[in-house]
C-alpha cells in the first residue's frame, strides 16, 4: 500500500467521479485509476462501485475511509513538525522591544537563545509601545517587549505579563544626591531637580512626566529628546537626574549613582505580546519559552 494511493482514495472518494478526483490531485485520469485498482488488489477487495456516473463506496471503501484520512492527517502532522524543528536551525525571530528593555532583560535571554538555536537570526527593533503594537498588527514583528497597559488596546493582540519592574533615580556620583540626601527619594522631592529626558514617544517618558503632574507639578528637564544611552552618559556628565529601570541601572556600571523611591515608588509592567489571530513561527515561540521561563 502506498502513500499516493491513499491520496487518490481519498480524492475520489470525496469527489465521487474520477476525473474530477483526477483534477484534484493534479494526476492524469489514467494513472489515478491504475493507482486505485492496483490499491485494490493490494487490500483483496473492490473500494467502489463503479456505474456511469455514479461512484459510491463498497462496504470495504467506507471502512477504509477514515483511517485513509486519518494516515494523510499523521503525515502531514509529521511534515509539519519536521519543518518547525529545521525552523531552528535556520530562520529568524522579529522581535520589538522598547529600548530600556533591549539594555537591561534582554542581553541574557538572547545570549542563551543565540547559543541554542546559532543558525535562527535574531531581528531587533526598537520602539516605543505605540509604535511595537502597531509593526505587530501590520505583521512587521513576529513578538514584541511592551510596557503595559498599552496605549491603545487591541482586541487583536495576546500580551503575557513577563515583570513588574521598579524605577530608580540615577545621579551623577560627583552632584548633591537628590532628595535632600536620603537613602529613597519621593517624586514629589524632584520637583526641585533637572530631569535629563527621553524623547517624546519613549513610555518611561510619559510615565514619569504623569508621576510629577500627579504631585502637583511640572518637571523642569535640563535635556531632553535623548534615547537610553544618551540619557545615562548626560546623567554621568552631571546634566541632571533621570528616573530608569532598576535593571537597566543595575547594568549601567560605573558613573551612575542610584537612589531608590519612596514607597509606593513607580514601577512599569513589561508584557510579551503577538497576534492573536496568528501563531508565532516555531523560532519565536522558543524564544517566547525561554524569556517566560527566564
Amino acid at each position: 500500500m502506498q502513500f499516493q494511493q491513499l491520496q487518490y482514495f481519498v480524492a475520489v472518494a470525496e469527489a465521487r467521479h474520477f476525473t474530477r478526483a483526477a483534477g484534484l490531485v493534479h494526476v492524469a485520469q489514467p494513472s489515478l485509476s491504475q493507482q486505485i485498482k492496483a490499491l485494490e488488489r493490494e487490500l483483496g477487495a473492490d473500494l467502489f462501485l463503479r456505474a456511469r456516473g455514479n461512484i459510491t463506496l463498497t462496504a470495504a471503501g467506507e471502512a477504509l475511509l477514515p483511517l485513509a484520512r486519518r494516515i494523510l492527517a499523521d503525515a502531514e502532522t509529521a511534515r509539519h513538525e519536521v519543518q518547525e524543528l529545521v525552523q531552528l536551525r535556520a530562520g529568524r525571530v522579529r522581535l520589538g522591544a522598547t529600548p530600556s528593555v533591549c539594555t537591561g532583560l534582554l542581553p541574557d535571554v538572547l545570549r542563551a537563545f543565540h547559543d541554542r538555536y546559532p543558525g535562527v537570526r535574531l531581528l531587533i527593533e526598537e520602539g516605543g509601545s505605540h509604535d511595537l503594537v502597531r509593526e505587530l498588527a501590520r505583521g512587521a514583528l513576529d513578538l514584541a517587549l511592551v510596557v503595559l497597559p498599552l496605549p491603545s488596546p487591541s482586541p487583536a493582540l495576546t500580551t503575557v505579563e513577563l515583570l513588574r519592574e521598579d524605577l530608580v533615580v540615577v545621579s551623577s556620583p560627583e552632584a548633591p544626591r537628590p532628595g535632600a540626601g536620603r537613602r529613597a527619594v519621593r517624586v514629589a522631592e524632584l520637583e526641585g531637580e533637572r530631569l535629563v529626558m527621553f524623547r517624546h514617544g519613549y513610555d518611561l517618558r510619559e510615565l514619569t512626566v504623569a508621576a510629577c503632574r500627579a504631585e502637583g507639578f511640572e518637571p523642569d528637564f535640563a535635556v531632553e529628546g535623548g534615547e537610553m544611552d544618551a540619557v545615562l552618559g548626560f546623567v554621568r556628565a552631571g546634566l541632571g537626574v533621570a528616573v530608569v529601570p532598576r535593571m537597566v541601572a543595575a547594568r549601567s556600571g560605573r558613573g551612575l549613582r542610584v537612589t531608590p523611591l519612596a514607597p509606593p515608588g513607580l514601577h512599569r509592567t513589561i508584557a510579551l505580546a503577538h497576534r492573536s489571530d496568528v501563531a508565532p513561527p516555531r523560532a519565536a515561540r522558543e524564544l517566547q519559552r525561554m524569556l517566560l521561563e527566564r
